[in-house]
């Protein structure tokens, strides 16, 4: 039963999981395979299923069967005992009577037998949730974010998300107030790494991460990401209207700061064209917005935060060429006085940050200007021509 029900959580999953990526099955033409996938999926719940119902069909009939040979038994013995005058009728049909209420609990014993594996599963999996393991504080300082100055360094920082394999190994570089630095490198360098480790999504193995001269370990972490607003590559829409999604998080904003914030972030034009404005009716799965237009929604609930620090994942990647261009001039005016880090594919939107760092294999490859890198003719410089040829 156990087995049936995890069998049954499987296909489950995998259905929702083709469903949900159907475009890319498609274009990928993986429809047989994938119909080859649920077919094996669907035969391994059949024959578990054929097994928990046949032990269903039998322990069902047999307990009955066993409470049926009672009554016979009692009718037979009591039978007896009334042609030897030792009890009454009316006590035989008492006996009858507690027999079945003593017999009916013993004849469902099998639905609950079945009813308590299907809880067991499902608990199961909910305790596998529920018991990880808590994010531990070590910190209670409190963030002053109008004294924030905006340096943070990293010092010798190490950390994987596995202990045997490093991600990011002896990182040493300093962001000063104000600055746009950039993380670039192939693909699983640990650009995205370095910003999780910045909100403390996760804590490093060794080293300092410091913050205005305080290691971020001694800040709350709620605390600390008050400090921050972050734009992520993959971009997420809450059930709602478009100006919930944009003041999201930002608490007593005015009317006016919401419009400043998305002509900032070039959203303006294309919401007031939507029947009802601000007010329109969005989700993850709608279809009225273009993936470009959820992104820039993101970006204005980012710049709403009005942060200290920013941190932007590919944060053009899902605009088309004539917005970036756009959003890069308001990311100009936003990044002004803040300390930000922008990791970014296109090389050439991050020629103007104060400190580029080149990232491969886990360690700092090369660190310094556009200008500086390209003088180098190292690593920075290959992949720039590259993208230029391109």
């Amino acid at each position: 039963m156990r087995e049936q029900q995890r069998y049954l959580g499987e296909l489950s999953g995998y259905v929702e999981e083709m469903l949900m990526g159907e475009a890319e099955v498609k274009s990928f033409t993986y429809e047989e395979n994938a119909i080859k996938n649920f077919k094996s999926l669907n035969e391994k719940y059949k024959e578990n299923a054929i097994k928990a119902y046949f032990f269903t069909g039998f322990s069902y009939p047999s307990l009955n069967y066993i409470g049926n040979i009672g009554y016979a038994l009692i009718v037979l013995i009591g039978s007896i005992f009334i042609l030897n005058n030792e009890i009454t009728l009316g006590g035989l049909s008492s006996f009858i009577i507690y027999s079945r209420m003593f017999n009916r609990p013993i004849a469902n014993i099998s639905d609950v037998y079945s009813i308590i594996q299907t809880v067991l599963v499902s608990a199961e999996r909910f305790f596998t949730l529920v018991n990880q393991d808590e994010e531990k504080e070590t910190g209670d300082k409190k963030v002053i974010l109008e004294q924030a100055k905006g340096d943070i360094q990293f010092i010798d920082v190490t950390f994987g998300y596995q202990k045997e394999q490093k991600i990011i190994d002896k990182f040493t570089f300093e962001a000063k107030p104000g600055n746009m630095i950039a993380i670039v490198g192939p693909t699983g360098a640990g650009k995205t790494t370095i910003t999780n480790l910045l909100m403390r999504f996760y804590d490093i193995d060794s080293g300092k991460i410091i913050i205005d001269g305080i290691d971020i370990r001694r800040y709350s972490r709620g605390e600390l990401r008050k400090l921050f607003g972050m734009v992520l590559q993959d971009t997420w829409i809450f059930t709602g209207t478009i100006k919930e999604n944009i003041v999201y998080g930002n608490e007593n904003v005015t009317e006016a700061e919401i419009i400043n914030a998305t002509k900032l972030a070039c959203a303006h034009d294309f919401i007031i064209k939507l029947s009802q404005g601000y007010e329109t009716k969005i989700s993850e799965d709608n279809i009225t917005l273009s993936q470009g237009q959820k992104q820039l929604i993101t970006i204005a609930r980012a710049i709403l935060r009005n942060p200290r620090f920013l941190i932007l994942d590919e944060a053009t990647s899902g605009v088309d060429t004539r917005t970036e261009m756009r959003l890069q001039k308001a990311m100009e005016n936003l990044i002004h006085g803040r300390t930000s880090f922008v990791i970014a594919h296109r090389l050439s939107t991050i020629k103007s940050a104060n400190l580029i760092l080149v990232i491969k294999d886990g360690k700092i490859e090369e660190q310094g200007t556009h200008k500086e890198l390209m003088d180098k003719k190292g690593f920075y410089y290959t992949m720039f021509n590259e993208q230029y040829t391109n």
